[in-house]
């Protein structure tokens, strides 16, 4: 199992490119199953994650032709089994995105209960409620969702209990070949299920309200082909600035998009960050100082992302002052705070509530990754930690971070991965 040693000390300075969305690049590869033609998706990040998805879609049989540049051509009519095997969902919750398009195109799906990161529960059964009010017989027999439809799927209003973008997202592919009009309430409102809704839409689907808390889908007969060049990663681009932020540095990051981070962007201010924003790029400059203290509550898009806490939660411990995190999204990720405190920072929480003192050095210690952003949280606390910081179970990382080490080494950090 790989590991990563960060010598701490310096500020981070220089510019690097942002990678594709992995949170867009998942569900518009599953679109792909939506349509008899050979579709091309651009953008694609180097990450596990996204290999995983692509030997899910070749083990049911769908052709993929990969290029050196990670642009895939997909070919679904091509599909051989209709079935999603546990080996594979296990790893990545992602996986149950296959469940909406394949039973809208195919009439059939049968998916295993996703695993993923250990952060709390995130159940499926608003994926499955919003199934059965199209018309779809579902049943979960021996950990698998098993999913019929005779004929195509009816349009039905939907009114979904909690936000949830996985089920924004599946319900909206399963509704795009459906006949008749499905509405989509409290529908998730994230930068990624615009993206792609946007995908579909190339795809010829009829959709409206995509980035608002009600989608119109009017569903068609079929969905064509077309190139898809799914967005720039938000959360890397919002660690990446963050990693600026703690170490004092200064950071551009290009190929990004500062108009979906506008809450991160404002909370980076508020701890003493000038930031400058172009079309596609976004420049972090600390001037040397030591942040401030900020307080954050997570919550839905557009406001500030659960995926963005670990990160703040480590700038908030060696900054200036006190600052209390509030976590609404899930209940179990703090993960990472037992890890900080080990490295020396003064952090206690208060059921949903971190309340952080900022100290004026962390220590370098061996830690362990938990989950996919609790681990980019130690890198960071790695990067302005005394001595060495050793980052156990980085496989966290590698799902949603593409060549962190190399890109942190551009901008001046020491960081090295070991292999196991």
């Amino acid at each position: 199992m790989d590991k990563l040693i960060i010598t701490g000390g310096g500020s981070l300075n220089g510019e690097i490119r942002i990678s594709g969305s992995k949170n867009s690049a998942l569900p518009v590869l599953a679109a792909t199953l939506l349509c008899d033609e050979k579709m091309k998706v651009c953008n694609l990040p180097h990450l596990q994650d996204i290999t995983t998805m692509i030997e899910l879609l070749g083990q049911m049989g769908v052709e993929l032709i990969i290029d050196d540049k990670l642009n895939v051509e997909v070919e679904a009519n091509t599909i051989k089994q209709l079935d999603a095997p546990y080996a594979l969902v296990k790893t990545m919750r992602a996986s149950i995105l296959v469940l909406g398009p394949m039973l809208a195109h195919f009439g059939e799906a049968h998916v295993s209960l996703p695993g993923g990161c250990a952060i709390g529960s995130r159940p499926v059964d608003l994926h499955i409620h919003g199934l059965q009010a199209m018309g779809a017989d579902v049943t979960v027999e021996g950990g698998y969702i098993h999913a019929y439809s005779k004929g195509r799927l009816k349009g039905a209003r939907i009114v979904l209990e909690t936000v949830t973008v996985t089920g924004t997202e599946n319900l909206m592919m399963a509704a795009a070949l459906a006949d008749g009009q499905t509405i989509l309430e409290n529908a998730a409102r994230e930068p990624e299920v615009v993206d792609l809704a946007d995908c579909l839409t190339a795809m010829g689907a009829d959709i409206k309200g995509a980035g608002t808390d009600t989608i119109i889908i009017n569903g068609v007969e079929r969905l064509h082909a077309c190139e898809y060049t799914v967005i720039p990663d938000r959360i890397e681009t919002g660690t990446y600035l963050v990693a600026g932020a703690i170490s004092r540095g200064k950071v551009k990051v290009k190929h990004t998009r500062p108009d979906i981070l506008d809450a991160v962007l404002a909370k980076l201010e508020d701890a003493g960050a000038t930031v400058i924003t172009g079309d596609d790029w976004i420049e972090l400059d600390m001037k040397g100082n030591r942040p401030k203290a900020i307080n954050i509550r997570t919550a839905p898009y557009p406001a500030f992302p659960t995926d963005m806490q670990a990160q703040f939660t480590a700038l908030n411990a060696v900054a200036e002052g006190t600052g209390t995190i509030i976590e609404t999204i899930f209940e179990n990720r703090f993960m990472h705070v037992s890890e900080l405190n080990r490295m020396g920072a003064d952090i206690h929480l208060e059921g949903n509530t971190a309340i952080i003192k900022g100290v004026e050095r962390l220590t370098g210690a061996p830690v362990m990754a938990t989950d996919l952003r609790a681990s980019a949280g130690l890198v960071l606390a790695g990067l302005v930690a005394d001595g060495d910081t050793l980052v156990d179970r980085i496989y966290h990382i590698d799902r949603g971070y593409e060549c962190i080490e190399e890109k942190l080494q551009m901008l001046g950090a020491t960081i090295h991965r070991i292999p196991s």
